[in-house]
């Protein structure tokens, strides 16, 4: 991936110093309780972490999947804005802004720059494609933090892996993930680390574009299966918003190296439900799954790629997932 060199953006925060060692706050995340057709007893503290990292890996507030409610089976009708057809091109890119402070060590620090110029790339974009769309883009916040952190959506701890929150608009991300990324997930590459910040951003789309909030309103009238199902859509909705950002990437600033679009699905397949809980328990249970599976995930990265259009990652109102 080409990037050295170019904007680097201004909403960064650097929150590593404040380092974890805490616990989880009250009224924080919330957990079912009881029943639910699960497999012997209590799951102790090593089931607890991933079920969390599960809700919070490339994902949103666990909340949005964690109640249940009638069994109605409703889906929200949500329908994506249209690009007008007399809105083309790309705005000039803003000046460069000021470096990232504080770095902790050079690997680090490239990181951090790394990560700041992806979140610029997605702030050109997107600001540019919400325009032909007619709607207003705001920029979210990109929160860098090492072991633990506090957001507006509870506590996030580096097990979890990264995660959007929808309360404030921010993006968490442990740069120790991407080591993870690297040697557990066995997905190298710096646009397969550039893709999970694109999807964490997708979410922010969402949360723009009205989705989260409708899709919230519907999941508290849901069962917890149901609820599942329809999370899966959100994600595989934000893996397509993903590859719109690469489509348009390339198009503005010529990002993209051979071997890059491939390191991007090798991540999405690596965080499939199925090949994460083939891992993890030895069985695959397709009622839980919450992000969708490997063959979903790389499907729709590779749709939004191909096509570029927000209109093409409508995975609300299609059978076929």
């Amino acid at each position: 991936m080409r990037w050295r060199g170019e904007r680097q953006s201004e909403n960064i925060e650097d929150r590593r110093d404040e380092g974890g060692g805490f616990g989880f706050p009250g009224g924080g995340v919330r957990f079912p309780s009881g029943g639910g057709g699960g497999r012997g007893g209590g799951i102790g503290i090593v089931g607890l972490l991933i079920i969390l990292g599960l809700m919070f890996f490339f994902g949103v507030d666990p909340s949005v999947i964690l109640q249940g409610g009638p069994d109605d089976g409703s889906i929200p009708n949500i329908q994506l804005p249209r690009q007008r057809p007399d809105e083309t091109g790309f705005p000039i890119p803003r000046q460069q802004g000021p470096q990232v402070q504080h770095p902790q060590t050079a690997s680090e620090d490239d990181l951090k720059q790394f990560v700041s110029v992806v979140l610029a790339d997605t702030e050109d974009v997107w600001n540019s494609l919400f325009q032909q769309y007619g709607e207003r883009y705001s920029d979210p916040t990109l929160v860098l933090y090492s072991g633990g952190i506090r957001s507006a959506c509870g506590t996030g701890i580096a097990a979890m892996g990264p995660f959007y929150c929808p309360n404030d608009e921010k993006v968490y991300i442990d740069l120790s993930f991407y080591e993870e990324l690297k040697n557990r997930f066995r997905a190298p590459g710096d646009f397969a680390q550039a893709y999970v910040i694109a999807h964490e951003i997708g979410h922010h789309v969402q949360k723009l574009l009205g989705i989260m909030d409708q899709v919230e309103s519907v999941r508290q009238r849901m069962s917890e299966r149901q609820a599942n199902a329809l999370q899966v859509r959100v994600e595989l909705q934000a893996d397509c918003f993903a590859g719109v950002w690469a489509n348009h990437a390339q198009e503005m600033r010529n990002i993209i190296e051979p071997g890059d679009i491939e390191q991007a699905m090798t991540a999405a397949a690596a965080i499939g439900d199925d090949k994460i809980q083939k891992q993890t328990q030895g069985y695959v249970v397709r009622d839980s799954f919450t992000h969708g599976s490997s063959e979903q995930r790389v499907r729709w990265f590779t749709r939004g790629y191909q096509s570029g259009k927000l209109e093409d990652c409508d995975t609300f109102n299609t059978q076929q997932l």
